[in-house]
């Protein structure tokens, strides 16, 4: 199969990012079937702030 450099709008902040093809290959490899939504900063981003939700729950 064959892949190549996508541009993609983040559902989040709007701006356009590249989809490598190395990422889309990774993604098929590992049977992910939706290509993301989300810019790299913004991923990171959602990941922060479910970590910090998570530790507070465990908190009590």
């Amino acid at each position: 199969m064959s892949f190549s450099d996508k541009s993609i709008q983040c559902s989040d902040c709007r701006t356009s990012f590249v989809f490598s093809a190395g990422e889309q290959e990774f993604f098929h490899t590992k049977g992910f079937t939706n290509e993301p939504k989300r810019c790299p900063a913004c991923r990171r981003a959602n990941k922060a702030r479910r970590s910090d939700s998570d530790s507070y729950a465990s908190r009590y």
